[in-house]
């Protein structure tokens, strides 16, 4: 009987490695397919802009999302798909920044792209 207990625990506690394992794969898989998008806002002048609003579109789901900038101008946007090409820009008091790509075929996870605004 004492065998058939240690033998049970022994199975118990593989069957967890392996799906412990399993979830630590399935993780890696899903950060290895996201990323990150940062940078600043600036005005003509090359000063940053404090609240400027940033929208980042999904140009396959047409999902947007925005961020009000900090005091330093900076921006940042995650939990992006790597398989998804984004379009950026930057409003401010009536004032555009030209719309920017970020592409599905850059490769970098934490891609700094910098917008500055137009004068109106």
């Amino acid at each position: 009987m004492h065998r058939r207990a240690v033998f049970s625990f022994l199975l118990l506690l593989l069957a967890g490695a392996v799906s412990l394992y399993g979830f630590q794969g399935k993780k890696n898989k899903e950060e290895a397919n996201v990323r990150m998008v940062q940078g600043t806002v600036s005005a003509p002048d090359g000063n940053s802009v404090q609240g400027a609003v940033v929208q980042i579109k999904n140009t396959k789901s047409l999902q947007i999302r925005s961020f009000i900038t900090n005091e330093h101008g900076a921006y940042y946007f995650h939990n992006l798909d790597t398989n998804v090409d984004y379009e950026l820009r930057a409003e401010h008091q009536g004032s555009r920044s030209p719309v920017r790509t970020l592409s599905a075929f850059d490769t970098r996870k934490q891609p700094v792209i910098n917008l500055t605004l137009e004068k109106k």
